[in-house]
């Protein structure tokens, strides 16, 4: 069973959307809403939503003693949104309402997903309760940047829906597991670089940013501190990650050398553009009168990856890949040569076409490490694909320390 915690903010609308994932996803849902949250989202709704009773309040049903029987029987605990209130409600024990009574009771794993005004995200107050709350174990997001309530903007907004039901429901498949990259700063590029032919046209891959995006979602349910820089990705923001966004190679480049520079671990899971146009039109290239193709000369780009691994400090772990299309002996052989010249820990390597690779919510790889050995890792989600080379990256880092 699931408990979802509801806090009493402007965001609550949004955990309605919340509690239909987890129910059409088969799971049985409790809701336990604050008094505040019944302000913004009345208890029939959270009734008809999830089929069972709600309450806020621990005399109801006492003789099922819910303030403790619900936090003993739940698999997951989930609040969002979690208040600023509720944090420091939480953080220093405090039971006086069924929701916080239950937060102490429970045993399974615990997810906050914050809301409120950056102000009150930014205090002292709230991030010592929050550094309080994961020290004890508890899974506590970042809140997303955007719009707030009235004319507001900043850090503070409830992350999307459907991205704190992927980092609950990664929760649960790791069964409660320790968070064991707690304190480690994670970079990690995702989709492909497109480079400009003139303001219409660019060369661009078919890289979706799929496989990247789960490595962060991955890292921040180990309790990483992650940064995605992200090239011409559509997904929705992962929760908790911070994002950084780019469009060209050369703009991957200085985004990623600068965040790697204090990173424990690199993960180089976007693809970037190998060649880009030696000159960039500023006007759209029109057809001629004869139909003639005007010629492109490409010029090549960086290699990030190389550059990293010249610059990388002693104990970073760099992970690179090779998506191939050859045969797996021939790939397996260029993947190697790339480990060794690009100076990385582990490459990646997986088999990338028509249904394979890019786009699609399962990858089959081959892992290659520095110290020649070879990890198989047969076709899963792309999320338990990351989880795998997590633990192969936590290996080396735990040999460094």
């Amino acid at each position: 069973m699931i408990i979802l915690g509801v806090g009493g903010g402007i965001a609550a609308y949004k955990a309605c959307e919340l509690l239909r994932l987890f129910t059409e996803g088969g799971h049985r849902v409790r809701v336990i809403p604050t008094a505040s949250a019944l302000r913004f989202v009345g208890a029939p709704t959270w009734a008809a939503l999830s089929g069972e009773p709600v309450a806020d309040g621990v005399w109801d049903d006492v003789h099922e003693v819910p303030h403790v029987r619900l936090g003993q029987s739940a698999d997951l605990v989930v609040v969002a949104p979690a208040t600023a209130d509720l944090l420091a409600r939480a953080a220093h024990g405090l039971a006086d309402d069924l929701l916080t009574n239950t937060l102490l009771t429970a045993r399974c794993p615990v997810l906050y997903a914050p809301a409120m005004h950056t102000e009150m995200w930014e205090h002292a107050a709230t991030r010592t309760n929050v550094q309080t709350l994961r020290r004890r174990g508890a899974y506590v997001l970042d809140p997303a940047v955007g719009r707030l309530t009235g004319a507001d903007s900043g850090r503070g907004r409830l992350p999307d829906p459907a991205e704190i039901f992927a980092a609950a429901t990664g929760l649960l498949r790791r069964g409660g597991r320790p968070a064991d990259l707690t304190g480690r700063r994670v970079v990690v590029t995702a989709g492909g670089t497109r480079e400009p032919i003139d303001p219409v046209r660019y060369i661009g891959n078919r890289s979706s940013g799929k496989q990247g995006y789960a490595f962060a979602r991955a890292a921040v349910l180990r309790g990483a501190k992650v940064t995605l820089i992200a090239a011409n990705v559509t997904l929705p923001d992962p929760a908790g990650v911070d994002v950084v966004r780019v469009e060209t190679t050369e703009e991957l480049r200085v985004a990623t050398v600068d965040a790697a520079s204090a990173a424990d671990v690199v993960v180089m899971a976007a693809a970037p553009a190998d060649f880009r146009p030696a000159t960039v039109s500023d006007q759209k290239i029109k057809k001629t009168v004869r139909n003639t193709a005007p010629a492109l000369k490409l010029v090549t780009n960086p290699d990030i990856a190389a550059e990293l691994g010249e610059r990388k400090p002693a104990g970073q772990v760099l992970v690179t890949f090779a998506a191939e299309t050859s045969a797996e002996e021939q790939a397996l052989a260029s993947a190697r040569d790339k480990l060794v010249r690009k100076r990385a820990d582990l490459i990646v390597v997986n088999q990338v076409g028509p249904g394979r690779g890019f786009g699609t919510d399962h990858n089959t790889a081959i892992v290659l490490t520095a110290d020649g050995g070879s990890v198989p890792i047969g076709e899963r989600s792309k999320i338990e694909l990351a989880d795998a080379v997590l633990d192969l990256v936590l290996d080396r880092l735990s040999l460094s320390s």
